[in-house]
């Protein structure tokens, strides 16, 4: 009854709290939701889809075409379009990573997540001699970029915190990315001087009402400072920034219209900002088999991604093990240029005959090792890449 309770009162989705950073002169938010609110993707035809992949760059107004219904009759011109602008701006690289969950503790009440605060989990944070171990045991498989995710509880994984895991991560790797809840200007600030590269922000969902009746407590439930949080990190110095809306959630042609829109003004406003996506789909979760997603299958998935790919051509796209392993197979040939590897989402799951201290988020769909992954991108005549950055 406390989760109820604290429902009822809940805070306004649209309002700061006190401590949250407001971008006053930014007007990314407002046009993201303009645009989404205007894209009726019922209105295109195979005319516009075909115009769209005769261009050599594409407008918005491309994008949403190729978003579009009348698109899924073109798909497999799509993806040839697809695969020879990511050869065109990747060559033949794909490059590999792994997740590494620090904490799952999380402050927020979001229904679908089985990290939330009111799911029955075994619940942990990695002191940091455990970090250390963990990612000895990811550097041993020839891993050099990790991510790391945390839960969102600032009490739990506060900044410090965080910075100790990133400062600890440049001892094993050359690239430090972040999932963690956002953060002020400041704080991404601290963790890029601590050695962070990048920072990814899924948005879940980019519909405010939809948000609001996902998102029941805590801070992930202020909406405009979640969809804030990568122009933030960029002011902070970071080189990168992520994006992705969870698909299924609500309509996931119009989350990926304002996943991308989002991207491309956020790409205009920073151009030295590195743009990545994330195309993740909703998963099954502990505790929990009522979530189910609105239905996005293989072929959407593949759509989203190649329109992704047609539209920002220089962007970053992964996929993660959210998807099997035939499927992530197919998309690196075609579009995606980053994939996960030696994946463990457990608390201190990477360590052999070391029992995990806490619960996964969501269940994974390709348990595949670093050297399996390898030995599937070179069957595809593609080359595996540890590393996409020299330093001097």
């Amino acid at each position: 009854m406390e989760g109820l309770h604290e429902v009822k009162n809940s805070i306004d989705p649209m309002k700061y709290l006190a401590d949250m950073e407001v971008l006053e002169e930014s007007t990314i938010m407002d046009e993201v939701l303009s645009r989404m609110q205007a894209y009726d993707y019922s209105h295109y035809r195979a005319q516009d889809v075909q115009r769209a992949l005769q261009q050599d760059s594409r407008t918005p107004e491309d994008f949403a075409a190729l978003l579009s219904p009348a698109a899924a009759p073109l798909l497999e011109e799509i993806a040839r379009r697809a695969r020879e602008e990511t050869r065109r701006y990747f060559g033949n690289s794909v490059y590999l990573f792994t997740p590494l969950y620090v904490a799952n503790y999380c402050e927020n009440y979001c229904i679908y997540c089985g990290f939330n605060r009111y799911n029955s989990i075994r619940r942990a944070r990695l002191t940091l001699a455990e970090v250390a171990k963990e990612m000895q045991a990811i550097a041993r498989s020839g891993l050099e970029e990790i991510l790391i995710l945390t839960g969102e509880s600032r009490k739990m994984s506060d900044p410090v915190y965080i910075g100790e895991v990133c400062k600890m991560a440049r001892n094993y790797f050359k690239t430090v990315g972040l999932e963690v809840y956002p953060m002020n200007t400041g704080d991404y600030a601290y963790l890029h001087g601590c050695g962070a590269d990048f920072v990814t922000v899924f948005q879940e969902t980019y519909d405010p009402d939809r948000y609001a009746a996902l998102h029941l407590a805590g801070r992930k439930r202020v909406f405009p400072y979640r969809l804030n949080a990568q122009e933030r990190a960029i002011r902070g110095g970071m080189r990168g920034v992520g994006f992705a809306a969870l698909l299924g959630l609500g309509d996931f042609r119009k989350d990926a219209f304002a996943t991308g829109i989002h991207a491309y003004l956020l790409q205009r406003k920073y151009p030295q900002a590195e743009i990545a996506f994330s195309c993740p789909r909703l998963r099954p979760i502990i505790n929990n088999d009522s979530i189910k997603p609105k239905d996005v299958h293989e072929a959407q998935l593949l759509q989203v991604i190649c329109a992704y790919r047609l539209f920002m051509p220089f962007a970053g796209i992964t996929i993660s093990t959210r998807e099997r392993s035939g499927f992530r197979n197919h998309v690196i040939g075609i579009a995606a240029t980053k994939i996960s590897a030696g994946v463990s989402i457990d608390i201190g799951g990477h360590q052999e005959k070391v029992a995990e201290k806490g619960d996964a988020q969501f269940e994974i769909a390709d348990p595949r090792s670093v050297q399996e992954v390898c030995q599937a991108i070179k069957e595809q005549g593609l080359q595996p890449v540890m590393n996409d950055y020299v330093f001097v």
